[in-house]
């Protein structure tokens, strides 16, 4: 009796890989119109020629750096820093301030090292306070920044995690302060820029505070940032629908001279206030002179005055007219390093033999 022959499976005919393909090909039409309109908004925004606005954070950084609001002091300061190394950056520093009317007298020990990717920073003062930052650059549009705080003292302590993207007209910022995995508490913060002429940027930012479960807050902050044909005036404004505005100008008036302007209004229900602030910042070949008039009755001035590259002296004053209040800082600023002047990339002086 002959034996019946092996059956065999049925091979894949071209009919099988046709519908498997045809499947993958109707999946992927479905997407393709908005693919392709995708792409074609990308490329008439590319046509445009839009610039990169900057990040929320710095949208009044011209303003802040000609007014002495962050450069202000009294009482009297030192600044030791020594460099060890200049590639990758490595530093320390040591603090000293005294008989200042605010801060009471510290001491406090820093270290900063940096590369183009990383940069880390970490203070200690006398009293076990610890702060520390991380910014981690993961490419040209991706920077990640960490912060944090241990105090001695309650309620002293704090983390923030942040996330810069960067794009071709427009940025991204995304934060969150004391974050609470167990409840959600904590403070997130969400701001976007967007580049809507080659002079004009527009934005808003978002925070939401939530101190318990029954407990949540969230406010708006609209913004615009104007900046001059030629760069050289920047106005911005922040609108908050609680009844809160504040308007900027910045001004550079030549190489060596830049004005300010700053206007901050309460219109809140429960509180009116209006405080104008205007200043000028004078950069000279071996000083820098910083002057400011506000509302408040308060005039201030600030000199810092280099007299060699690793020297600086500073002095610092302020009257409050409508308090009959004064108030001097006196600081000095000493950089000293062991590098040889090969490390710190400085070229030898003529006729100096090179090895």
């Amino acid at each position: 009796m002959a034996t019946a022959p092996h059956e065999k499976s049925p091979a894949l005919g071209p009919y099988t890989e046709t519908s498997t393909a045809s499947k993958n090909s109707s999946s992927f039409s479905a997407f393709s119109p908005l693919a392709n309109a995708y792409s074609r908004f990308s490329g008439w925004r590319t046509t445009l020629g839009l610039p990169n606005p900057g990040t929320v954070e710095n949208l009044q950084k011209e303003v802040k750096t000609t007014h002495l609001t962050n450069f202000i002091f009294d009482g009297a300061r030192a600044d030791l820093m020594k460099g060890l190394s200049m590639d990758p950056a490595f530093q320390v520093t040591h603090s000293f301030q005294l008989a200042s009317q605010s801060v009471p007298p510290t001491y406090t020990f820093g270290a900063l090292f940096a590369n183009p990717k990383v940069l880390l920073q970490g203070n200690v003062d006398h009293e076990g306070n610890v702060s520390g930052r991380l910014q981690q650059s993961w490419s040209a549009s991706n920077t990640s920044k960490v912060q944090a705080q241990l105090g001695m003292q309650p309620g002293h302590t704090m983390i923030q995690l942040e996330h810069d993207y960067s794009g071709l007209d427009y940025t991204l910022n995304a934060k969150v302060i004391n974050p609470s995995p167990l409840d959600g508490s904590g403070i997130y913060v969400g701001s976007y820029l967007q580049s809507v002429s080659k002079r004009l940027a527009l934005g808003i930012e978002t925070l939401y505070q939530r101190a318990a479960l029954d407990q949540a807050e969230m406010t708006s902050s609209y913004l615009a940032k104007l900046t001059g044909s030629n760069g050289k005036w920047i106005a911005t404004t922040q609108f908050q629908p609680i009844g809160v505005l504040q308007a900027t100008y910045w001004h550079k008036l030549s190489e060596k001279v830049e004005a300010a302007a700053d206007l901050q209004v309460i219109a809140a229900p429960m509180r009116r206030d209006a405080i104008a602030t205007v200043g000028a910042k004078y950069d000279l070949r071996m000083s820098t002179f910083r002057a400011q008039l506000d509302s408040t009755g308060k005039v201030s001035a600030l000199l810092e005055q280099r007299f060699a590259p690793s020297f600086a002296f500073t002095v610092a004053g302020e009257i409050d007219h409508f308090k009959n209040a004064a108030k001097v800082g006196v600081g000095v600023m000493i950089e000293s390093t062991s590098l040889t002047p090969e490390e710190m990339g400085m070229v030898p002086p003529p006729g100096q033999p090179h090895f």
